[in-house]
């Protein structure tokens, strides 16, 4: 019985192997975030080694690796994933990088405003408690850089800056389902 099992679930693995192939082909559906001082999309997939260094030394334990889900050309390169676990901007991934793809950039306030750009905060105001009369600001007290990335007004509406890195924090601790803060990533 057991062996008739087995060659079952071989002849299913075998149908779908082939679409799990086909699929990878096909554009990222994914939304993520590259570490923070990530080349250009282009640039980085042509230096990034696929070491792992910058997830070993991540003290948040942010940084994954992409199987087929993302498709051929993201095969087993670092990502976040803002809503399960932000960047926490230590800027470590930079400096063990070997090749370069994930630039080096000092942890201090004005390389990481200038250098880093993750993405960007959007806030939508149809979602967001303090929009609706109701005062949250929990987005703006879990910011690294507040009153420069992002800053409250009235009933703590959240207001994102072009300043914003994009590291995710805010959208990570967003107590709405779904949230009303989401980083829109800068590759493409």
């Amino acid at each position: 019985m057991q062996r008739r099992t087995f060659i079952k679930a071989l002849g299913v693995a075998t149908t779908l192997t082939p679409n799990i192939a086909k699929s990878a082909r096909f554009k990222a559906t994914l939304r993520y975030l590259r570490p923070p001082g990530a080349l250009a999309e282009e640039d980085f997939l042509a230096r990034c080694i696929h070491c792992g260094q910058c997830s070993e030394i991540c003290p948040n334990r942010c940084i994954n690796y992409f199987g087929l889900e993302n498709g051929l050309t993201s095969l087993n390169t670092p990502y976040i994933i803002p809503r399960e676990k932000a960047c926490i901007l230590c800027m470590k991934c930079g400096e063990i990088c070997p090749t370069g793809a994930i630039q080096k950039i000092a942890r201090e306030f004005e390389p990481i405003v200038t250098k880093v750009r993750m993405g960007k905060a959007w806030v939508d105001t149809s979602l967001c408690l303090s929009y609706q009369g109701k005062t949250c600001g929990v987005c703006y007290r879990a910011c690294k850089l507040p009153d420069v990335a992002i800053y409250v007004r009235m009933l703590e509406q959240p207001h994102v800056t072009d300043k914003c890195v994009g590291c995710g924090l805010c959208e990570r601790s967003c107590i709405q389902m779904p949230q009303a803060i989401r980083i829109i990533p800068n590759y493409g």
